[in-house]
């Protein structure tokens, strides 16, 4: 673990602990629930590309295991280290209790550049850490699932997937040992923008709630609410997209290069092709350039999302910050103190530990199609499409009138994957909104939502301990 004296582990025990005072849990059952229940640390040699050896260094850690299988991404960095992996896994058992998905919590790392390496140097390193996870019983549908995370995706779920396969011949859910695979690997439709759509659905849910936005002093509802977001990278781009096409105002995008103002609204998808031909955001027609990218943070708006880095917001930019809700998509973008800073001056922080849990839940889709081995929607939307055909017929040859083609088509459509998947993470994330703002208004003294949806989570996960009998 790291001996800074304030690691990222560290940070989330006192947040955990100052949430745990607003509970009544005993002080032995909130040791446990914080308590990493196993950490697997390895080391393991690669043959590279020009003939010489690497010592590679990984982690997988199992924060709890009140509900299984353990669920958490894996990510290729060279900051990796135990402490990363053991906040992270840490936040993804809380994540997993206040969006109801039934998994435990769990995270790994594998400390590499993955720039500084070919595809098939990834792929020998991916594939002898999955074995090294099967060799320790620290993967597997019923065990411990694994998803992308920061410097992974798609190729490398399916090198695991494929990897645990061949070691576990017969295995008939082993397509469930890993998600945000390939949709021809067993993947779900949905799964690419689901971390930015469920950003989109609780930032909406609090802005439909009126006595939130009269404490704030906005309108009721989403449109026309000025919109800032700091990244235009997976989770970026989704955000701005489902808020422009919900009636937001998108006036400004921060990147690396720089950050662009348009007060009447930028279009992602323009933006993104101009960034891939010309490496650049700046110059997007009709926009102002700010002097600097972090500008974008200071700005005169409605709703701050950084979809970007961790630590944006500090103590020394936390004053000047000038927008009424911030919804943290990114993974911690707000230090402590910023927290502190933000609370006093009546600023909403929607927090990441919630908001952004739209990747785990549809995550959750996956494993569920893989352990059933049916695509959503497979079985029922031919019946649904003729038995709403038939009803429009009846309602047309009742009433003597014609429905337009257009709405015709939107009556009689038959739910997709995608229009399920969607649908329940929609669900997820009101559910999820409705019940933190329910844990802070029943305790006024609770000091912010992210404290509230701690309390949240630690009830939860102290309920299914208690349930289990093992700590009567």
């Amino acid at each position: 673990m790291s001996n800074q004296p304030y690691s990222f582990f560290h940070s989330v025990e006192k947040s955990f602990d100052k949430a745990a005072q607003f509970t009544h849990w005993e002080k032995g059952l909130l040791e446990q629930i914080k308590a990493c229940n196993s950490i697997y640390s390895m080391r393991f040699p690669v043959r590279m590309d020009d003939g010489r050896i690497e010592v590679i260094e990984a982690y997988r850690v199992q924060h709890s295991q009140h509900k299984m299988p353990c669920k958490g991404g894996i990510r290729f960095s060279h900051k990796v280290d135990q402490d990363e992996v053991m906040a992270l896994a840490s936040l993804m058992t809380y994540k997993c209790a206040i969006v109801n998905v039934p998994f435990g919590g769990a995270k790994g790392g594998i400390k590499i550049s993955p720039r500084k390496h070919s595809a098939y140097e990834l792929e020998k390193i991916t594939r002898r850490y999955t074995s090294e996870l099967v060799k320790k019983n620290f993967i597997g549908p019923g065990i411990d699932v694994p998803a992308p995370d920061y410097g992974t995706g798609e190729r490398e779920m399916a090198w695991i997937v494929d990897t645990y396969q061949s070691l576990k011949p017969g295995e008939i859910d082993a397509a469930g040992c890993v998600t945000g695979k390939p949709i021809s690997l067993g993947g779900v439709r949905g799964r690419k923008e689901a971390t930015g759509l469920g950003v989109f659905y609780g930032i909406r849910e609090v802005c439909n709630m009126p006595d939130v936005m009269e404490k704030l002093g906005l309108s009721t509802g989403i449109e026309g609410k000025r919109v800032v977001i700091q990244g235009l990278g997976n989770v970026g781009y989704h955000c701005a997209k489902f808020f422009r096409e919900h009636g937001a105002l998108v006036v400004c995008i921060a990147e690396q290069e720089g950050a662009i103002f348009k007060a009447d609204g930028i279009n992602e998808e323009l933006l993104f092709q101009q960034r891939k031909s010309t490496g650049t955001i700046i110059g997007y027609p009709g926009s102002i350039a700010l002097a600097k990218n972090t500008d974008a943070l200071e700005l005169e708006c409605d709703i701050l999302i950084p979809a970007a880095l961790e630590n944006v917001i500090d103590a020394q930019n936390a004053p000047n910050v000038k927008a009424k809700i911030i919804g943290e998509a990114a993974n911690g973008p707000l230090t402590p103190e910023a927290d502190d800073i933000l609370i006093a001056r009546n600023i909403l922080v929607v927090p990441d530990m919630y908001l952004n849990a739209g990747g785990v839940t549809v995550s959750y889709f996956e494993w569920l199609k893989n352990l059933s081995h049916v695509r959503y929607g497979r079985m029922e939307k031919r019946f649904n499409e003729n038995m709403n055909h038939h009803m429009l017929s009846q309602m047309e040859k009742l009433t003597g009138k014609s429905v337009l083609p257009e709405e015709r088509r939107l009556i009689e459509h038959g739910a997709d994957e995608v229009d399920l998947v969607y649908s329940g993470l929609e669900e997820t994330m009101i559910n999820a909104t409705r019940e933190i703002m329910d844990v802070w208004q029943a305790n006024p003294a609770i000091p912010d939502m992210r404290t509230a949806a701690y309390v949240c989570a630690i009830n939860k996960v102290g309920t299914s301990y208690a349930e289990m009998g093992i700590f009567p």
